[in-house]
């Protein structure tokens, strides 16, 4: 992955860096966490400047991002109820409960926008409830760049001044992930024992 990444960047330059967190954003399994760490490395050595590096970054992420809005945006809420009616039953999500998740989203939408792109693995999902709940697109993109740039900023920055040692910034943030995505699962699961316990009742 790293030598990919690498070979990416060093061919395609600017380009490189855009296409390849455009990628990232389609398919998280590429990091964020070693694509703009490696650029703030490039920088240090003189190959590239900062500003360049954090605009292509920003321009790929809100590229990526929008796919998946627009998956979400093209599902949309009523046809999710009809499928949580049919087959919610499974995992005990009805459509009370869509209807409740986007409600909350409605209110803090702006917010679980701007901080979901600052946290890894979840930065890419963020934009697929953000459709789903019809959140409007300007200021979809709004919170979406204004977080980008941000993360983009820091892992360029954190290259820079690790130089040849970018790498052990996915190190730190990778397992930090893990623990999102394992938090996320065991919350969904507690929630649907609760659930079940409650209707038990």
């Amino acid at each position: 992955m790293t030598e990919w990444i690498t070979s990416t960047m060093n061919s395609l330059g600017y380009l490189g860096i855009g296409l390849l967190m455009f990628l990232e954003n389609l398919f998280p399994p590429i990091p964020s966490e070693l694509i703009m760490p490696l650029a703030g490395f490039t920088i240090s050595q003189g190959k590239m400047e900062f500003t360049p590096v954090i605009l292509a970054g920003v321009v790929g992420t809100m590229l990526g991002a929008l796919p998946w809005y627009y998956v979400g945006k093209l599902v949309g809420e009523e046809n999710l109820k009809r499928l949580a009616n049919k087959y919610g039953k499974w995992i005990s999500v009805s459509s009370r409960d869509i209807e409740k998740v986007n409600n909350w989203f409605d209110k803090h939408g702006d917010k679980a926008v701007f901080f979901g792109r600052l946290v890894p693995g979840i930065r890419t999902l963020i934009s697929l409830p953000a459709g789903i709940s019809g959140m409007h697109l300007v200021p979809f993109l709004l919170y979406s760049t204004l977080g980008t740039f941000l993360w983009v900023s820091l892992l360029t920055y954190a290259g820079y001044l690790l130089g040849n040692k970018y790498d052990v910034i996915e190190n730190y943030i990778g397992p930090v992930s893990k623990i999102v995505f394992v938090a996320l699962i065991v919350a969904f699961i507690v929630w649907v024992v609760r659930k079940r316990k409650t209707k038990a009742r």
